[in-house]
């Protein structure tokens, strides 16, 4: 099982987002995970395509974009565009969401489906064979430093089944109070691309906290692994 580390810019301090990035960097990290919210679907605005062209330039980091907007579709070809190579998309907001997900592959990028909380794991069955990641919320989005809701453990698994159950090795990412003391219990779960943010951009050094939060979740990993030999 290979888990990998996703910090999200949304607790990164933007006045100086470029060494921030520069730190998780060093520290391990596979991805850059970048929150974009309209305030509509979400109580919260935060970034634009300009800021992921920044960041395409300033790191060697694939760039993870989750759109946290009412219509994801209008915002996909200006993402990539951008730089984004993963672009997740909600459910919740997506009627034609077989249709949203060709557009973002057709345009080169991995496709994602988010789920908030309250949203059931059916709503995946029909394009579970096509995704190309799945991410669950932990916390109700909009805002970052929220508690892990507990119960977004047994979503992990029931998702981690559906796609095993489609045939389709997609891994399953998380978003919401991922810490040193939630990080065991996700990757158990099935959890394998971990989004953080205030757990690694509101400490002292960015880049030791990703390290650790990394090494967690190694351990974590191999825990799983050793009890299957």
């Amino acid at each position: 099982m290979n888990v990998q580390v996703a910090p999200s810019i949304l607790a990164a301090n933007f006045a100086r987002l470029g060494a921030e990035v520069a730190a998780v960097e060093r520290g391990g990290a596979d991805y850059v995970h970048v929150d974009v919210m309209d305030g509509h679907f979400v109580p919260n605005l935060t970034v634009g395509p300009a800021v992921v062209s920044s960041l395409k330039a300033a790191t060697r980091l694939p760039i993870d974009v989750h759109l946290m907007v009412e219509q994801p579709d209008r915002f996909v070809e200006a993402f990539v565009e951008a730089g984004a190579a993963m672009v997740s998309v909600h459910v919740e907001v997506s009627p034609h969401l077989d249709r949203t997900l060709s557009l973002i592959k057709g345009l080169g990028a991995r496709a994602g489906v988010v789920l908030n909380p309250a949203t059931p794991v059916g709503t995946l069955e029909e394009v579970a064979d096509r995704v190309d990641y799945v991410l669950v919320m932990s916390v109700n989005p909009g805002f970052g430093g929220q508690a892990f809701l507990p119960s977004s453990a047994s979503k992990v698994r029931r998702i981690r089944t559906l796609l095993d159950e489609a045939g389709n090795r997609a891994p399953v990412e998380i978003d919401g109070g991922i810490d040193l003391d939630t990080v065991e219990q996700v990757v158990r779960a099935g959890a394998e691309i971990l989004v953080a943010g205030s757990a690694i951009f509101r400490t002292p050094d960015p880049a030791a906290a990703t390290r650790a939060l990394r090494e967690a979740a190694d351990r974590a990993a191999a825990a799983i692994g050793a009890s299957r030999a």
